[in-house]
């Protein structure tokens, strides 16, 4: 859904998004904050998984 508001991202826009975020962070930091980032979007679906569950036991009763 949120990607629909956004845009079609095409390979010249990640290129162009990854190029920027690299001069910001720096090389050195990069797989700390992609680690950081994996970890973040792990947890969300998690909690979002364990809400729609305990959204069916509720419709269930």
């Amino acid at each position: 859904m949120l990607f629909g508001l956004i845009g079609n991202f095409g390979p010249w826009e990640l290129v162009l998004i990854l190029v920027i975020v690299l001069i910001i962070v720096g090389p050195g930091k990069l797989p700390q904050v992609g680690e950081s980032l994996g970890k973040a979007i792990q947890s969300f679906r998690k909690a979002k998984e364990q809400e729609f569950d305990e959204l069916e036991e509720k419709q269930e009763k």
